[in-house]
């Protein structure tokens, strides 16, 4: 879709800070993440929700290879997914992860605020540890 801020960051037309990327799935850094190192997994192929992708299961398990590329690189406490797209009609899984006990954890509160050079960092430390 030629408005889909996704599809344009998947077409090369918008810039991201890429985690991670196959033949089906790009992994992306939220510009307004909850925590350093919050991905935005998105399908390259556009569709509005995530229970549209034919590939449901394989998706999922892009989300855990992210997931398990976090906990190594970024030594996490534990990471949770959200799946709500009302923003961007772009299929998306959040993939957030979290360095506190659970107990001391707050979710959700403003999005965090990193600079370039953070942003570039924090894809590094993660894309490296596939």
């Amino acid at each position: 879709m030629d408005d889909c801020i996704f599809c344009k960051i998947v077409n090369g037309k918008s810039p991201s800070y890429k985690v991670y990327e196959d033949e089906k799935f790009i992994g992306i850094l939220d510009i307004f993440p909850r925590a350093k190192g919050h991905v935005l997994l998105l399908p390259k192929k556009h569709f509005q929700w995530v229970y549209d992708l034919p590939d449901f299961g394989k998706y999922w398990e892009v989300a855990l290879k992210i997931t398990k590329a976090m906990e190594k690189g970024l030594k996490t406490t534990f990471i949770h997914y959200l799946t709500f797209g009302f923003h961007v009609s772009h299929a998306h899984i959040h993939i957030i992860p979290h360095y506190k006990p659970i107990e001391q954890e707050s979710h959700f509160g403003e999005a965090l605020k990193f600079s370039k050079e953070e942003f570039e960092e924090i894809s590094k430390i993660i894309s490296s540890a596939f």
